[in-house]
């Protein structure tokens, strides 16, 4: 059964650390498909569009899903995969989800077995258990099925997102989030099923901007461009950049939050060329072993 929670998230694409171009983009599409429904009557589709937002942790996307939420006026089913017991619960959780509404998974790569990675891991495993014997492979896909405590399938899941349960209430977004975009089976988000693919990535000088107008109400400062310049050189997250910009003290001011931001910039960009030539070293000590 669902519960439900007043969703109160003040997100807006307004506040977004995003850059322009890509915000304005999400927001014509968005738009779009919620006025779009003799569109989809006409080509025969069900009304629903799938996004998936994939990028680093602390880059925005639960951010986004809200402003999305906050844009539309839609209702937010968080769907925990996990949770369900098999594809009939699932089934009966999804159909009794309303048109003007975003059904959530979150870290989609962690629900259950449904990345075409594990998949290869459970393959080499049951290999590897065919050669111990038959026996010993009997007692151990016992204790695995003990210790399930979900069925739900990646057919399952597949067959809510574009089978013909899909047209059973019209209007809705499906939102998956990942950190680890290649970890997915491809079935799962080829274009039809997760409609639009949004990169949400290390925090861009365009961000930046957007963000110290909303904690420091800044448009410009004397260390914009030395921040520009160290935000090119390192790959931080805007997540990263915001608690730098987050008042410590009742008495914080704009100077030393900006230095503080400038600081960690730099050691970033440090520990970027550090990393960079331990990598470079690996590589060389591996070429000259195949030599």
């Amino acid at each position: 059964m669902w519960s439900h929670v007043v969703f109160d998230h003040p997100a807006t694409f307004q506040t977004l650390a995003m850059e322009a171009d890509k915000k304005r983009e999400v927001i014509e599409d968005l738009v779009s498909f919620s006025q779009a429904k003799d569109f989809y009557a006409r080509i025969g589709k069900a009304w629903k569009r799938g996004y998936l937002l994939y990028g680093p942790p602390g880059t925005g996307k639960s951010t986004m899903i809200a402003a999305m939420a906050n844009l539309l006026l839609y209702d937010v089913y968080d769907l925990e995969l996990t949770a369900v017991s098999d594809n009939t619960v699932l089934r009966k959780l999804l159909m009794q989800i309303p048109s003007k509404s975003i059904t959530v998974i979150e870290d989609i790569d962690c629900s259950l077995n449904l990345t075409g990675q594990r998949k290869k891991m459970k393959e080499n495993k049951a290999a590897e258990e065919e050669e111990k014997g038959p026996i010993k492979k009997q007692a151990k896909v016992g204790d695995s099925d003990e210790g399930k405590t979900s069925k739900v399938t990646l057919s399952g899941l597949l067959n809510f997102i574009d089978g013909l349960w899909s047209a059973s209430k019209g209007e809705r977004l499906i939102v998956f989030t990942t950190n680890y975009m290649e970890k997915l089976d491809p079935a799962l988000i080829r274009r039809g099923r997760m409609d639009k693919h949004i990169e949400l990535s290390y925090c861009s000088f365009e961000s930046f901007k957007v963000l110290a107008k909303n904690y420091l109400e800044l448009d410009s400062h004397h260390l914009f461009d030395t921040i520009e310049r160290l935000l090119g050189e390192s790959k931080v997250t805007p997540a990263d950049v915001a608690e730098h910009l987050m008042p410590k003290t009742s008495v914080a001011d704009v100077e030393t939050s900006l230095k503080s931001l400038v600081q960690a910039l730099e050691m970033a960009k440090e520990q970027a060329m550090l990393k960079a030539k331990e990598e470079g070293k690996e590589k060389e000590s591996s070429a000259r072993e195949e030599d």
